[in-house]
């Protein structure tokens, strides 16, 4: 696979979005290996959760724990870099509640560092801004995890660009990645691409497709998509892709997945050649 850089790391273009194979309609622990695994088989160096991937209350870091079982069954496990995040709550009713307060966001690394079972996290990122919380404080808890080695890598995700340059300056420019929603419905994140491509950070789309109850529409949605992927003989979503990867150099899209047959798809993007002209065709779809 052709890579892309977070940080002074080298990852593949495409990673993967581990969510779907946690929240609501999981499929069983069987299947989510084998996407896993499918995911390291095709060339998937970076794979993306959060401690608030799960569905019970009792069952906090969910998906964290199906991720390290799956690196440390795989030969090709150790190449992976794994980008947790922490911040965001899910009390067990499917709500999603926010704790950005310096203490929470420090216990919280300190578990996900024993369910993932390594001395540091490859990529700790702030999961969202809480109003109740001022975000230099929360960003303050990041740079103080950076500076004890407990993250090696530090991120921020759903931010706007006030926040990006805020969080650069707190990090002390030790800023490498910014994950918002990105998608051909939802391009509101336009502003934040633009500033990662000139500071240099990594941008990570989440929900390329539109998220996980709209993903099959992809096609339907965006007329434009779906004919570009009758001309080049692809599916919509590696056309979705290849497009993110063609905006900008720092682009590493990280499409969700619950079937290896879907991480495959989603891989293939990565060398998917799109002229100009069909970039600028999508652009003003």
């Amino acid at each position: 696979m052709h890579t892309r850089r977070i940080g002074e790391v080298e990852v593949g273009a495409v990673g993967l979005g581990a969510m779907p194979m946690s929240i609501e309609g999981r499929p069983d622990e069987a299947r989510s290996l084998a996407t896993l695994h499918a995911a390291l088989d095709a060339g998937v160096t970076l794979i993306d959760t959060a401690d608030a991937y799960h569905v019970g209350a009792d069952e906090v870091g969910h998906n964290e724990t199906l991720i390290a079982r799956a690196l440390a069954s795989h030969d090709r496990g150790g190449d992976v870099l794994v980008a947790t995040k922490g911040g965001h709550l899910r009390p067990g009713d499917g709500s999603w509640t926010l704790d950005g307060s310096p203490g929470h966001l420090k216990r919280a690394c300190e578990a996900s560092l024993r369910r993932l079972g390594v001395e540091a996290i490859g990529l700790y990122q702030f999961h969202r801004p809480d109003p109740c919380v001022p975000y230099a404080e929360s960003v303050g808890a990041v740079r103080e995890l950076l500076d004890e080695g407990k993250i090696r890598m530090a991120g921020i995700s759903n931010a706007g660009p006030e926040q990006i340059r805020q969080a650069g300056e707190i990090l002390g420019g030790r800023l490498v990645s910014v994950q918002n929603q990105f998608s051909p419905a939802f391009r509101s994140s336009e502003p934040e691409l633009e500033l990662c491509g000139e500071l240099g950070i990594a941008f990570l789309p989440y929900s390329p497709f539109g998220g996980i109850a709209r993903a099959g529409e992809l096609a339907l949605d965006h007329a434009p998509f779906a004919r570009m992927a009758r001309r080049h003989g692809v599916s919509a979503h590696q056309v979705c892709l290849a497009w993110m990867l063609a905006r900008s150099p720092v682009v590493v899209p990280i499409p969700g997945a619950s079937r290896p047959e879907s991480v495959r798809d989603s891989v293939a993007a990565a060398g998917l050649a799109l002229s100009a002209e069909d970039v600028a065709e999508l652009d003003a779809a």
